[in-house]
């Protein structure tokens, strides 16, 4: 009995001293940081090889496609396009123009990428250019995402700070979720699919039908059309290239052609869903529907207003995935009750000789 005893307070023993090893190690030591930032280390060390994964495959699909194409300096072509064009935002301080400076540095940085990649495939089409263009914009974009995940992850680990670590740790999930689709996008550029964002200009296909096509700004086209009795500018990128064209520049550019007798204006576009809405909802509101950084999108209100034209934006609701996706029979479906719409629109709050302008804002991917 006296031994049993002996043994259960030798365990006692052991365990108190083993409690308090632990409770001195926990917290008077930097021990349970260490653990820490090292299971963090590894989890998104894991994780951004899986990004460098994605950015590999979609570089890896553009140079196929170039390569089809014949193109015989495909990894240069890719290499500048990486690493060489960046576009510096204009000073903010003095608000003074600040819209044209934008619109300058964007417009100059767009027109020095593709006539790079004019001169380095001289034999390409105009509309596979602009595919060509768009799959490379989509590779550099997760290119520069796997760059600043990957600046981040050495300077936590360079200044051992587990706490930015457990930040990455905590966002890579989501990142990779919102990632992926862009390399399959990468695939539907390249065949010249329509893709979820293409649902404006589909719009605008729908309306124009079979009228001539004009020329007004690069890579932008519009239509004239007569419905009941209200003459109907459609404008649209120009496709079945993959471009979102300069909508705003041509409606500016056909009101100042009507002498600013505009009746109305129509904007229509793709739009991002909450969680939980259904993919495909259409919705009706007022403002200039375009997710422009401000160039094009000033250019269509100061329109409407020097017009004294009412702004309508009629969206079609979907996710960040369906947007750069092919389009889904949802989306689809959205496209024909957005034509509804603007039919509705167009009879009901104009009269018969008025001059209306539709724009159909999105890439015109596949469509013509």
């Amino acid at each position: 009995m006296a031994t049993n005893m002996q043994i259960n307070n030798d365990w006692n023993n052991i365990i108190s001293i083993l409690f308090w090893l632990v409770f001195m190690l926990y917290f008077f030591t930097d021990l349970p940081q260490k653990t820490q930032f090292l299971r963090y280390e590894k989890g998104v060390a894991a994780r951004l090889t899986v990004v460098e994964g994605l950015v590999k495959e979609s570089i890896s699909k553009v140079k196929t496609y170039l390569s089809k194409l014949g193109v015989s300096n495909a990894d240069a072509i890719i290499g500048n396009s990486l690493e060489n064009y960046f576009a510096i935002e204009p000073v903010s301080i003095e608000p003074t123009d600040i819209i044209k400076r934008l619109d300058h540095i964007i417009t100059a940085n767009e027109d020095k990428f593709k006539k790079d990649l004019q001169n380095s495939m001289p034999n390409i089409g105009r509309h596979m250019l602009n595919n060509i263009a768009v799959s490379l914009a989509v590779a550099s974009a997760l290119y520069t995402v796997f760059k600043i995940l990957r600046h981040y992850y050495l300077l936590g680990k360079k200044y051992e700070n587990w706490v930015l670590l457990m930040q990455l740790y905590l966002l890579l999930p989501q990142l990779l979720k919102e990632l992926m689709p862009y390399v399959r996008a990468v695939d539907t550029f390249i065949k010249g699919v329509p893709i979820g964002d293409s649902a404006g200009p589909m719009v605008a296909y729908k309306l124009a039908g079979l009228a001539p096509r004009i020329d007004i700004e690069e890579d932008t086209v519009y239509s004239i059309v007569e419905i009941d009795g209200r003459k109907v500018y459609v404008v649209k990128a120009k496709g079945p290239g993959a471009t979102v064209g300069r909508p705003g520049k041509a409606v500016a550019k056909i009101a100042e052609m009507l002498e600013n007798r505009v009746a109305r204006i129509i904007t229509v576009d793709a739009a991002l869903k909450l969680e939980g809405e259904p993919t495909g909802l259409v919705a009706e509101g007022s403002g200039a529907a375009i997710g422009d950084v401000g160039p094009e999108k000033i250019e269509i209100e100061r329109t409407a207003v020097k017009c004294g034209a009412p702004l309508d934006a009629v969206i079609i609701k979907m996710s960040n995935d369906e947007a750069i996706t092919p389009m889904t029979k949802e989306i689809a479906d959205g496209v024909e009750k957005a034509y509804q719409k603007v039919l509705e629109i167009i009879r009901n709050r104009t009269k018969p000789g008025d001059n209306v302008i539709v724009v159909g804002i999105g890439n015109s991917v596949g469509v013509y």
